[in-house]
């Protein structure tokens, strides 16, 4: 059921190129085109999971101006894109907060880069998600990608974008905007 979907940005724990466990830097371009992607495939809620008190400061100002500031009545297409756009600490507390609201669990979907045991092709979850009452929480990575712990967390993981080449590094708005357009599109 497409109306059970949620989305969390995760910043920490990722891991950075020397494969430390780190926490990376909310960025507008994220905050702006993941909102807007994510209210053009009916994403439920969009969450920008960052435990650092000073990064959630700011990204609840620049969430504020656009959900009841100035921002909110010069651009109305902009507050609608932001209206289920929210800032949470943790992924646990992304769980605990759609649980709340649709009265059970998410299933944890990842995404990744590489092949694991349990991933899964898109139009395979995308039937899951067009014929099931589940609750669906995707998570995406920022930095070099969700830590092993995470990862073995979630229920599936997606099957990896692959381009035409032996480069493999999409920005994570433009691997949300390709991983729901093939879960969510008209097709």
């Amino acid at each position: 059921m497409r109306e059970n979907i949620y989305l969390g940005l995760v910043h920490y724990p990722v891991y950075n190129k020397k494969s430390d466990v780190v926490c990376t830097s909310v960025t507008n371009f994220d905050i702006h085109d993941i909102s807007r992607t994510c209210k053009t495939y009916d994403v439920k809620g969009y969450h920008i999971i960052v435990p650092l008190d000073a990064q959630k400061e700011l990204t609840n100002r620049i969430l504020g101006y656009w959900q009841e500031g100035f921002g909110a009545n010069h651009n109305k297409d902009r507050e609608e894109a932001f209206s289920s756009t929210c800032v949470s600490e943790s992924i646990e507390k992304t769980i605990e907060l759609i649980e709340k609201e649709e009265g059970k669990k998410p299933l944890i979907i990842t995404t990744s880069a590489k092949i694991y045991p349990n991933s899964i092709s898109y139009k395979d979850l995308s039937e899951k998600i067009m014929d099931d009452d589940n609750v669906y929480l995707l998570l995406f990575g920022t930095g070099w990608g969700l830590t092993e712990e995470v990862m073995n967390s979630s229920k599936y993981i997606l099957e990896p974008i692959r381009g035409n080449t032996k480069y493999n590094h999409l920005s994570v708005r433009s691997a949300v905007s390709i991983i729901l357009d093939r879960l969510l599109g008209e097709n």
